[in-house]
């Protein structure tokens, strides 16, 4: 219904960059598509279809919920003859219908009623932070304009209540329809974890298509140049304490993603200006919600010991970062605990058995009590259990609040995250892992600032699913900002040639269904009321559910970027478009179509008239009273008419 042009994120530098062709001989321009197709629109949501938003009014307030049921069928209307219209919660102004979208919205930026009936009508539509003071979008008070409903453009931060006021009531008066479109906001940073940057160094992400097809070297790490081109913003990297082979518990060389070669691509992440995330893993090795080893030169400290060592490691390294000029926007403490971490004797009881260092030295490992979490005890009646599922969370919480002290301590800019899950269907063991691991944080005065989710549809359920949860912690925690931490969907299956869908998406394993997925959670994030999400980062899409591909070129092969990492610079709104307009006719009469829309360039809030190009009306189209539509176009995109017809009324 509605349309918007795109590409708020800027690309670096005067031109944008270019990665490497997609068969030899042919050359590649700066927008090119890429490999595969993707056709990528600026997201935009109608917020009113959302379960949480809720209409009230002033008068048979029963069916204020028809304004937001999607049908034109049906209409919210004042009671007239009850005399009861003239006061509203608002005050002495007659009736009106008011939208309450749950929370503050930064990007809502187009608002559209549809009225009862073609009648003319006079009324006010009004834009609200706190239901106090209220600001007027669309005056239609002279009754001459705005028959049939009007689209009005927004340019105000923390909209939450709309209001549709009509100056004089009558039998004819009523709402239909409120649709409320909500953008992208400036401010939701998007990226990617993308610690294999650290072993991308040496591979050739070329710039340009020439460089390619003379299979010239081009030096660097262009991975970081590429995604910061496609419009990434914010880039986190793993620290591994001693990186060691996940199965034999040897140390590696080279020490990828450990803390000194981290320090390098950090540098080269912030000269490149992006914004650093750092996530401690506290862990050899990958720590996730299937396993949380100790590092080995901690394995065989007592409790209080480990205690210090997370504080001292965090704090050092951080520390470091910041003497180098890369300190961190964003520290994540642990990754992805929803099961504890810093596993310990504990695991003899959680039964885990990876890593399998891990296992082959439970001696060592094993020795000491950690930080891993007793689910199996969680709603036991046996006291004994009850007490060990206490303990183990005063544990883990013990050892939470440490790494938060050190980054309080030594990096007070740094926002602090801790980073969890939602397991399909298991929102209830999230959130009692986030009451009592908040409960403690915040009697330990070490509360974070970010409570951080995983997102994998195969894993943790539908995009649907995912707009639930983050709802439900936002309600339940309001004092906590929120963030997608990781967040991946492949573009080709294994073995090739099958779109079917990954389980829980609806989206198609192509290069197309790529972009929609991830820029689906895109929305979701961007759509939680209260402008609560602050950001949402794809998981190594250099590596793993990649979006590049690898193509055969003159000079061998290289990877090239998927026409879906476009959505990082695609997805935000640069023009909305008044695209939907109303007008009122007789029958018999002409139809007189507006020859400018309004457009709004959020970016500096100016509102201006784009010309419209209609199609022709047929001769006929005005015969008999109804209602028909007329296509037009304009330098922005299409706009739609809808002409009601009405009998003759002279």
């Amino acid at each position: 219904m509605t349309h918007s042009t795109n590409g708020r994120r800027a690309l670096a530098g005067s031109a944008a960059l270019a990665v490497a062709l997609t068969t030899a001989g042919l050359a590649i321009g700066p927008s090119a598509a890429g490999y595969g197709e993707a056709v990528i629109e600026p997201v935009e949501t109608d917020l009113a279809g959302k379960g949480w938003v809720t209409a009230r009014a002033t008068s048979n307030n029963a069916d204020a919920g028809l304004a937001l049921d999607g049908d034109e069928g049906t209409a919210w209307q004042p009671d007239v003859a009850s005399g009861r219209t003239a006061t509203s919660h608002e005050g002495k102004q007659g009736p009106a219908l008011t939208i309450d979208l749950g929370g503050a919205y930064d990007g809502l930026h187009k608002v559209e009623v549809v009225l009862a009936d073609a009648t003319p009508a006079r009324y006010v539509v009004e834009t609200s932070a706190d239901r106090k003071r209220w600001v007027t979008v669309a005056d239609h008070s002279d009754g001459r304009s705005g028959a049939a409903g009007t689209t009005a453009l927004v340019d105000r931060e923390g909209t939450r209540y709309l209001r549709v006021r009509f100056v004089a009531a009558t039998s004819s008066a009523g709402v239909a329809e409120v649709h409320a479109y909500n953008y992208l906001r400036d401010d939701l940073k998007l990226g990617a974890d993308l610690s294999y940057a650290d072993q991308e160094r040496d591979q050739p992400y070329y710039l340009d298509a020439e460089a390619a097809l003379a299979g010239a070297p081009d030096p660097g790490p262009q991975l970081l140049d590429v995604v910061k081109d496609r419009g990434m913003e914010h880039l986190r990297l793993r620290i591994w304490n001693d990186p060691r082979d996940e199965t034999t518990g040897v140390e590696t060389d080279p020490a990828y993603q450990g803390p000194e070669r981290s320090l390098t691509v950090a540098s080269e992440i912030v000269d490149r200006d992006m914004g650093l995330g750092i996530d401690f893993h506290y862990a050899d090795s990958w720590a996730d919600p299937s396993k949380q080893p100790k590092p080995r030169a901690w394995a065989e400290l007592p409790f209080d010991e480990l205690t210090r060592e997370v504080h001292d490691f965090t704090a050092d390294y951080l520390t470091q970062l910041i003497g180098q000029g890369t300190t961190p926007a964003k520290v994540a403490v642990g990754n992805e605990v929803i099961n504890g971490f810093l596993y310990g004797s504990e695991a003899q009881i959680i039964g885990t058995t990876a890593p399998q260092y891990f296992t082959d030295e439970a001696d060592v490992y094993q020795s000491q009590p950690g930080g891993g979490l007793l689910w199996k005890y969680w709603r036991s009646e046996d006291p004994a259990e009850q007490q060990a599922y206490n303990e183990q969370w005063d544990r883990f919480g013990t050892l939470m609040a440490s790494g938060i002290r050190a980054v309080r301590e030594s990096s007070p800019e740094s926002e602090v995250e801790v980073h969890a899950i939602v397991d399909t269907g298991r929102l209830d063991k999230t959130m009692e892992f986030w009451t009592q691991l908040l409960t403690r944080l915040e009697a330990a005065d070490a509360a974070p600032d970010v409570l951080a989710l995983s997102y994998y549809p195969e894993w943790h359920g539908s995009p649907e699913e995912l707009e639930h949860n983050l709802h439900t912690i936002a309600e339940t925690f309001p004092e906590y900002a929120l963030d997608v931490a990781e967040t991946a969907y492949p573009a080709e299956s294994w073995p090739p040639g099958d779109p079917t869908p990954l389980p829980n998406s609806p989206f198609p394993v192509t290069v197309q269904g790529q972009a929609d997925a991830i820029q689906r959670v895109f929305q979701v994030a961007n759509d939680v009321p209260g402008n609560r999400v602050q950001g949402v980062l794809v998981w190594e899409p250099a590596n793993w559910q990649p979006m590049f591909t690898w193509v055969e070129t003159s000079a061998g092969w290289f990877p090239e970027a998927n026409a879906s990492l476009d959505i990082y610079r695609e997805s935000d709104v640069t023009h909305v478009l008044e695209d939907s307009v109303h007008v009122v006719t007789e029958v018999g009469d002409g139809v007189r179509l507006p020859r400018t829309v309004d457009v709004l360039t959020p970016a500096d809030g100016n509102v201006s008239g784009v010309r419209v190009h209609w199609q022709k009306v047929p001769d006929d189209a005005t015969a008999a009273p109804g209602t028909f539509t007329v296509d037009g176009t304009s330098e922005y995109g299409p706009v739609t008419a809808t002409v009601h017809v009405v009998p003759d009324r002279r």
